[in-house]
């Protein structure tokens, strides 16, 4: 069931005092859900948002022709027609523009300490940071190369971080800062392994890399799907095989979770072909070294992205596609459709809401 801005008030009342409960104990157990509320923060038919990211303050977000930094606490509902180039109040929207008239595309965004950070995707592959105080965002990495793609970005601290690609040489592209963003080395393939034919990743939903502690995961896809791991922050780095669907372009790992340094879990599929469910769904326990495949032929298909809900002991999980918000209580062996409605990626603010974003929009998702 879906209940929008226009539900009743008794179903309203009754969500809204489940969250109010379970925001007042932090310990407490994750309650199971079978419905939610979509409220619209950002409506805009141009938007096409794969990135997300937010603190007690901003939310901030990446589309196809610029990014975004919104104050939650000003307003709760924008309208961008309303936005120019220049900053309106606390809010602000970026565009960039490219040498053939062009603007640059962001699909990846990060809030690290005081700053924030969003990368564009195709060559220029361009990094920019922003203070959170600041109306200027600075460039602090540029890569020129024909075949630079660049598809997520997450941080260690506030100090380290990392951005990945797909390979320009025989290994994924990855960023490495340990200054705050403020100059980024590239890694040499003498300390990657080394990518299979086809293997690259997938700018989808800024959600192929996972971090928990000094761990990090990269899920890689295409012809060849599997998991980059470091333990070291990025000092040194294995792979894994997956057993997820893989063998062409557009198979494989599209979105990694970690809900400690052991449980994870994978989803995916093929774009082309949604309602495939077959092998889309990988889970790990070993931290990744070994993963086996859950819910083989069943609902949901093909994913964008998969968050573990907070304080869910490695059980509860939320999917979403342009197919629909899925969810599941047992680890992704059975999963029930939330919502028909379309989204591309997601994260958590606490057990029971989320921002999520896709074509034209970005809502609260609040579950109960």
């Amino acid at each position: 069931m879906i209940i929008k801005n226009n539900s009743s008030i008794q179903h309203l009342f009754l969500a809204l005092s489940i969250i109010f409960f379970s925001n007042c104990d932090s310990n407490i157990k994750h309650r199971e859900f079978s419905s939610l509320i979509i409220k619209d923060v950002v409506k805009d038919s141009t938007l096409n948002v794969r990135a997300i990211d937010f603190n007690d303050e901003y939310l901030f977000y990446g589309s196809q022709d610029h990014f975004a930094k919104i104050n939650l606490n000003e307003q709760v509902r924008i309208d961008l027609d309303k936005f120019e180039i220049s900053q309106e109040g606390d809010n602000q929207k970026f565009t960039i523009e490219k040498e053939d008239g062009s603007f640059m595309h962001f699909r990846a965004v990060e809030i690290a300490g005081e700053n924030i950070f969003t990368m564009s995707i195709e060559n220029p592959a361009r990094i920019y940071k922003l203070h959170r105080k600041s109306t200027t965002p600075r460039l602090v990495y540029e890569e020129n190369h024909p075949k630079a793609f660049y598809d997520a970005m997450a941080f260690w601290n506030e100090n380290e971080g990392l951005a990945i690609g797909d390979p320009t040489e025989d290994c994924m592209s990855i960023l490495i800062t340990r200054d705050s963003g403020e100059n980024w080395q590239k890694l040499s393939c003498d300390l990657l392994p080394k990518t299979e034919d086809g293997e690259a990743a997938f700018a989808a939903s800024d959600t192929n890399i996972a971090i928990v502690g000094d761990h990090t995961w990269i899920a890689t896809s295409g012809k060849k799907s599997r998991v980059l791991y470091s333990s070291d922050k990025g000092k040194s780095w294995e792979i894994f095989n997956t057993p997820i669907i893989q063998g062409k372009p557009t198979t494989g790992l599209y979105s990694i979770d970690f809900y400690d340094q052991n449980h994870g879990f994978g989803i995916g599929g093929d774009y082309t072909s949604p309602e495939d469910n077959k092998k889309n769904k990988v889970i790990t326990n070993n931290g990744g070294k070994t993963w086996k495949v859950v819910a083989e032929n069943k609902a949901p298909g093909y994913r964008s992205c998969v968050q573990y809900i907070p304080n869910s002991e490695a059980k509860a999980l939320v999917a979403v596609g342009f197919e629909g918000i899925s969810y599941s209580k047992d680890a992704g062996e059975n999963w029930i459709q939330l919502s028909d409605e379309s989204f591309y990626t997601l994260k958590f603010i606490n057990e029971s809401e989320a921002f999520a974003a896709g074509k034209g929009r970005i809502s609260k998702l609040i579950f109960y």
